[in-house]
């Protein structure tokens, strides 16, 4: 059936598939999506698609209802059940496979969405796909006058453990503590399977899969909802705690005193040791991951890339540089050993690997990592794009005078010299404007984020 382009380009997004359940995603929109992707994989060679899904409730008769449109179009179905979303892309891999998970991430209960791959868990964006199968909602998906593909089950949990554990080896570090917050989301269903058997002890916090997130959000980089972890990290008196998004593939990590950790750091650690695996090796960053980043990356012989936000723009630069590692400021990190794609397991995996491997708390640590202070993401709501223009000329003006640099590689990042700048740009997915600003000291970035905001929200 053909859609209005609004009502499909309301949850057909930048990046992904996402909206409320019942009102924008039902499971004939879901349906139709996957006869779209289905005839897209076809044209492309693939004759199989694998299919996850999160602990929502919906997530189920979805992904079902998706794999119907699969099949109507002649490719067959390997569905993996619950899963994490670095765990589907651990099935696209292996499997060799296009791939979707159903989940909404952190969104809250009342939505759900579908993250899509290509065969080794390479990425379909807006520019890789998403847009395809939008205009083909829009003008109605052409019926398959073939046969319908088949489904079968295949049980990927074990196996995915055991291919993170072959990447990190985490059997000779000193007994840690690790607390872990799963957030109800799907770190309850890969924590034990990955890192159960391992000198470790998991002080385990809401390990229990519940899809309406009854503790709080599952999304770490709120600070509201790590501070459970916090307390439990200190009362444990744990060297380590962890806390994982909705879908599991993003980790936030705190430290032996309940401080957070800031995910630039941890990119800059990961990105340490990567290098010192393969001199020379190339690590991608994000333009607002802290410039601490790619001052590391060259001064372990690295060569660091700056790319866009967002995971599809990460993964193209992985794959046309040949990169080892990608991080971002949001707690997405990409291994070129796991297809490119993000796992925050995996990078749990390496701070618990650096953390294991010396007898120093995790605060000191970190310190080698730390260089400037930053604001976090600021956001402000303007609901016009040309608002949002507007607003972005009037910043860069009113720094003209000061500005060493201005690059518009997203957004505008304005350079002011000595380790100060800030990034603004419009968000992909909601009608907000995103400030990030970083200095060598707090007070130099809260005077630089209140003269930004003062011109943004006037």
């Amino acid at each position: 059936m053909a859609r209005s382009a609004e009502s499909v380009r309301a949850v057909i997004k930048a990046y992904d598939v996402r909206g409320l359940v019942g009102e924008q995603i039902d499971e004939e929109f879901v349906r139709e999506v996957g006869a779209s992707f289905a005839r897209l994989m076809r044209s492309e060679g693939a004759d199989r698609v694998v299919i996850g899904h999160d602990m929502r409730d919906s997530s189920p008769g979805l992904s079902r209802a998706f794999g119907e449109g699969v099949t109507g179009q002649g490719l067959d179905v390997v569905t993996i059940g619950l899963a994490s979303t670095d765990q589907l892309y651990y099935a696209s891999g292996s499997l060799d496979c296009p791939g979707a998970m159903f989940t909404a991430s952190h969104n809250p209960a009342a939505y759900n969405g579908i993250k899509l791959c290509r065969a080794g868990a390479k990425p379909v964006g807006q520019d890789s796909g998403l847009g395809v199968i939008s205009d083909e909602l829009v003008e109605g998906v052409p019926a398959f006058d073939g046969p319908a593909g088949s489904v079968t089950e295949q049980d990927v949990l074990e196996g995915y453990g055991e291919h993170l554990r072959g990447l990190v080896d985490l059997s000779g570090i000193r007994p840690l503590k690790v607390a872990v917050d799963a957030g109800n989301g799907m770190g309850g269903h890969t924590v034990p399977a990955v890192l159960g058997g391992l000198p470790l002890e998991i002080v385990p916090l809401y390990f229990e899969l519940d899809g309406t997130f009854p503790n709080h959000e599952a999304n770490p980089l709120e600070p509201a909802n790590i501070v459970d972890l916090q307390e439990l990290v200190r009362s444990s008196g744990a060297d380590i705690g962890l806390a994982f998004d909705g879908d599991a593939d993003r980790c936030f990590v705190v430290d032996e005193r309940g401080e957070p950790v800031a995910p630039s750091a941890i990119t800059a650690l990961v990105a340490e040791r990567e290098i010192a695996k393969e001199p020379g090796a190339t690590v991608i960053y994000n333009l607002i991951t802290s410039r601490a980043v790619p001052e590391l990356v060259e001064e372990s012989g690295g060569v660091a890339v700056r790319t866009r936000v967002g995971h599809s723009f990460i993964k193209a630069q992985m794959a046309d540089t040949g990169a080892v590692f990608g991080g971002e400021h949001s707690a997405h990190y990409y291994f070129r050993d796991f297809w490119g794609a993000d796992s925050g397991m995996l990078a749990a995996m390496h701070v618990l690997a650096a953390l294991g491997g010396q007898d120093a708390p995790l605060s000191e640590v970190m310190a080698d990592y730390t260089r400037y202070a930053a604001s976090g993401e600021i956001n402000s709501t303007l609901e016009s794009a040309q608002a949002q223009t507007d607003r972005m000329e009037a910043v860069v003006d009113a720094f003209a005078a000061r500005a060493e640099s201005v690059d518009r590689l997203d957004g505008v990042t304005v350079d002011l010299g000595e380790g100060t700048w800030f990034n603004l740009r419009a968000s992909n997915t909601e009608p907000l404007l995103r400030l990030n600003a970083e200095a060598p000291t707090g007070e130099g970035v809260r005077a630089i984020a209140d003269e930004v905001l003062a011109i943004v929200r006037a």
